[in-house]
């Protein structure tokens, strides 16, 4: 990948958990009581939280570590008393044990060590927090995660603020689709971040922080950036929905979740390459590799959809003349598009 990757693209490593559930699973080994943080009502399950290494170029992604936690406190059954202390699956049942800002730094190391390259991680609320920021800082990554409002602090003129009070002293951005503010600031271990604020789409009164400790980036970058962190979530669908993960073996040892879960994984390496090679003509090599273009992060239908967007926000200044001129003009351009754009594009005239 790192050959068909231009090096100007930012290439990121991508840490996120999901369910592994086991619900109706009592003797399975550190079978553990976990929350289901994405539910709205927090539900509980028996089962393990599947926290995953990943790596992106913003086309392809490709899991390269994980670990199946259990938990100390809300744990079902134990290790078994069977297994050598020697052994490596005593090392990963010991691995598990543990909480994951105290993990994630030693998967990051591995995969830096196992020769792949990055410049950023990627993290959603639950892991951006600033003792582990501190961790992955050291190991010489910037981090681009999004935050919310808690008890951390930033330092502004000597002074300590909550996210929400930093967001009443940030600069307003002009001119910025969705972008209302940023900052440059210092969280409270002295890392320099930058943070921007954009609008919640799915409820446009709010706002959200995203924040970064490479603060050359411009604003519209870091938000480029954290995009990338969707793939995770496409990835953790896939491996559940069609892979079979969780379904296709079933069994009591931690040894055989390892293994299930490993070869799922492979699975996924492999479809993702095949997609790559099938889509990158630079795969054929030699002259194609010079000629062909790189894959791009941004799909037509995308792009499309963007530009109708930026329409819309210009229309909006004109007067009512004009728009309604523009929505006949609008209405009959899509009516004479092909029905599989049409299927691509979640556009009509009552939109605008």
């Amino acid at each position: 990948m790192d050959a068909l990757t231009d090096v100007k693209r930012s290439k990121v490593l991508i840490i996120d958990d999901s369910m592994f559930d086991r619900n109706r699973s009592k003797k399975v080994e550190l079978l553990a009581r976990c929350m289901d943080h994405s539910s709205l009502n927090k539900r509980f399950y028996k089962g393990f939280r599947m926290l995953t290494l990943g790596w992106s170029d913003g086309f392809t992604f490709m899991p390269l570590d994980f670990t199946l936690l259990s938990s100390k406190n809300a744990q079902i059954n134990g290790i078994s008393e069977n297994i050598d202390k020697r052994t490596s699956g005593y090392k990963r049942r010991v691995e598990a044990l543990e909480t994951a800002p105290t993990i994630i730094p030693s998967m990051i190391e591995r995969a830096l060590q196992a020769g792949v390259s990055s410049e950023y991680v990627l993290m959603d609320t639950w892991f951006t927090q600033q003792p582990l920021i501190q961790s992955i800082v050291e190991i010489g990554l910037d981090v681009i995660g999004m935050v919310k409002a808690t008890n951390q602090r930033y330092l502004v003129n000597n002074q300590k603020l909550s996210l929400k009070q930093l967001y009443k002293v940030a600069t307003p951005v002009l001119d910025k689709k969705g972008i209302l503010r940023s900052i440059h600031t210092t969280m409270a271990n002295g890392i320099e971040v930058k943070v921007v604020f954009v609008r919640n789409r799915n409820k446009k009164s709010e706002w959200l922080a995203i924040l970064s400790t490479d603060c050359t980036l411009s604003e519209q970058e870091i938000i480029r950036i954290y995009g990338m962190r969707w793939d995770i979530e496409v990835f953790f669908k896939m491996t559940k929905s069609l892979l079979r993960l969780q379904k296709e073996f079933q069994g009591m040892s931690y040894d055989l979740l390892i293994s299930h879960t490993a070869i799922v994984f492979s699975r996924y390496i492999v479809l993702s390459w095949q997609n790559r090679c099938n889509t990158d003509h630079r795969t054929l090599g030699g002259i194609f590799y010079e000629l062909c273009d790189e894959v791009n992060e941004l799909d037509w239908a995308v792009a499309l959809q963007q530009l109708i967007e930026l329409l819309e926000d210009t229309l909006k200044k004109s007067n009512k003349t004009i728009q309604k001129l523009f929505k006949s003009q609008l209405q009959q351009w899509i009516d004479g598009l092909p029905n599989y754009i049409k299927a691509y594009l979640s556009i009509s005239v009552c939109e605008v």
